[in-house]
């Protein structure tokens, strides 16, 4: 696509290579990430069609992935991006993620750690900060509900066991399962979380409240510390 051309409104192009109509005949896998995004956009700004905008926002960002994680404050740096567009761009990511994201409903069993990756991950990955999460299980282990227990740094101080297990107590749960994710990408656990884990597992024992596993969340990879043998019978953290 040359200069000449992303600086034509998408308009005076031929109908066969606009993005929309292009999508209507093609389908959506024959368009690039800048023309996706052109159809989002819809308009331009002056001397720049949709396209030469959404390649400029690509750019600064780093690609879809940035896209995913930036802002909207970083969105409506880029010149015809207002509020409004940033707002749509956002609202596309995150139905995407949703659609990725295997269903996770009350009742449902949980059979692995891989059922609890597979929902939240779609979710997790791209974001710049932690966050803490508990799911609380009845005694056939299936799902009561699930709930966040702080966003930010993840240490001692802010997920404190009382926070975690008042929500356990209050719903009647039998089990926990905790899962938190590593902006890094890195889901190897740090000694903070082993350190955190081991108190929460004991706070579980006074309770009669099982923890059945912890779930750190990485980019395409995690690790349970159920998994890896780190739960001894659901009792004891592995140093």
């Amino acid at each position: 696509m040359g200069s000449t051309k992303a600086r034509q409104g998408i308009t005076q192009w031929p109908e066969a290579e606009r993005p929309r109509e292009r999508l209507l005949a093609q389908g959506a896998e024959t368009l690039s990430d800048a023309q996706l995004l052109a159809i989002l956009l819809r308009v331009g700004r002056r001397r720049s069609s949709a396209v030469q905008v959404a390649l400029e926002l690509l750019h600064r960002l780093g690609g879809v992935a940035g896209l995913a994680r930036c802002g909207i404050d970083e969105l409506c740096a880029v010149p015809g991006v207002g509020e409004a567009k940033a707002a749509q761009l956002k609202a596309a990511v995150e139905l995407g993620k949703r659609a990725l994201a295997s269903p996770l409903s009350k009742g449902m069993r949980i059979s692995s750690s891989r059922d609890l990756f597979d929902h939240y991950h779609p979710g997790l990955r791209d974001l710049r900060h932690e966050i803490f999460k508990v799911v609380l299980l009845d005694a056939k282990h299936a799902i009561v509900r699930d709930a966040t227990v702080s966003a930010g740094s993840l240490t001692l101080s802010i997920v404190h066991p009382r926070e975690v297990f008042t929500m356990a107590v209050r719903e009647s749960a039998a089990a926990v399962i905790f899962l938190h994710n590593h902006p890094s990408g890195d889901p190897t656990p740090s000694q903070e979380d082993r350190v955190l884990t081991a108190r929460l597992v004991s706070a579980g024992e006074v309770l009669g409240i099982r923890v059945l596993d912890h779930i750190v969340v990485g980019d395409g990879r995690y690790v349970s510390f159920a998994d890896q043998g780190w739960l001894t019978d659901g009792s004891r953290v592995k140093a």
